[in-house]
């Protein structure tokens, strides 16, 4: 009999998890034959979301969790989860129904009979996200996949139903600092997405914020990209060469009209402007520099607190 796990990432969920229950347990129900486990990684939350799986635990041998000494971060809950899987599928869903279960179904047909390694969903429309975070992460998609290798689906959710053989493969990334929409996208394997409309969430607030989903994004392009770093070489080579015309201007200028002083403040802007570059250089080597600083310390992706996994 196949088995799919089911891990669902929380963080101050406690209203949202009875919903999701509800409504899983309602579309597991079109499944024939198939076992299914549902594994809560409660993100260090600092409400009764932990008690409120608990709960759910008691009432049903389905359901497992693992809980986290802090908030580590939603990357560090999906790896967590991945690992604590059993399945031959697994699947990534979050607790405020913004992922439809209904779609698992469609899902896992794809699959077995299709032929494909694994099923992702993507939202084709943003309704009900305010405009200019649709907009930043519309343009965000287009300049990663620019300057990235990698393909990465615009409107692309964690939703994704894999085989454990794409599993595996994830699990095998062990890097400190993780992307896992990029993760999934560079193990490659044959993967075919569902469209669906955007869904609002049933209960509690995002735990997004603009700012949050900005350094998420940087994240994203130092982890899949060096395109930033021939970026500031570039920018070096390309006013060294206007310094050195600038040094001709000067010398020719001097040679036939003298030397005058008038000009200082276009100097100082000049000054200011390089002094500028030269920083905005530095500042994206820095990011590449603190990256390479965490990965060696080779500090744990998570640490576990409590967890029942029977």
């Amino acid at each position: 009999m196949p088995k799919i796990s089911v891990i669902v990432s929380c963080y101050n969920e406690e209203k949202a998890i009875p919903l999701f229950y509800e409504e899983i347990e309602k579309n597991i129900k079109d499944f024939e034959n198939t076992e299914f486990e549902y594994i809560f990684v409660d993100d260090g939350s600092n409400d009764n979301t932990l008690n409120v799986i608990k709960n759910l635990k008691s009432k049903d041998n389905k359901v497992k969790y693992v809980s986290f000494s802090k908030n580590f971060g939603k990357e560090a809950a999906i790896y967590a989860g991945l690992e604590h899987s059993t399945g031959d599928y697994v699947t990534l869903m979050d607790a405020d129904l913004q992922d439809p279960p209904y779609l698992l179904k469609d899902m896992y047909n794809t699959i077995i009979n299709e032929g494909y390694d694994a099923v992702g969903t993507r939202r084709v429309t943003r309704k009900g996200e305010p405009i200019i975070r649709s907009f930043c992460a519309r343009i965000f998609y287009k300049f990663i996949n620019k300057i990235s290798k990698i393909e990465m689906v615009d409107g692309a959710r964690d939703y994704v139903l894999m085989t454990r053989q794409v599993v595996n493969a994830i699990l095998s990334l062990k890097e400190y600092n993780r992307y896992t929409k990029g993760l999934f996208s560079f193990v490659g394997f044959k993967v075919k997405w569902l469209e669906f409309e955007n869904v609002q969430r049933v209960a509690g607030e995002t735990k997004w914020s603009f700012w949050k989903l900005v350094k998420y994004a940087l994240e994203g392009i130092t982890a899949f990209s060096t395109t930033p770093l021939i970026f500031s070489s570039f920018l070096g080579i390309f006013f060294c060469l206007a310094a050195f015309l600038m040094i001709l201007v000067i010398i020719v200028r001097t040679i036939c009209f003298g030397d005058p002083t008038s000009g200082w403040p276009s100097l100082v802007c000049i000054i200011f402007l390089v002094s500028g570059i030269q920083l905005f250089s530095l500042g994206i080597i820095g990011q590449y520099l603190s990256k390479t600083y965490l990965e060696v310390k080779r500090r744990p992706i998570y640490i576990v607190k409590e967890e029942n996994m029977d």
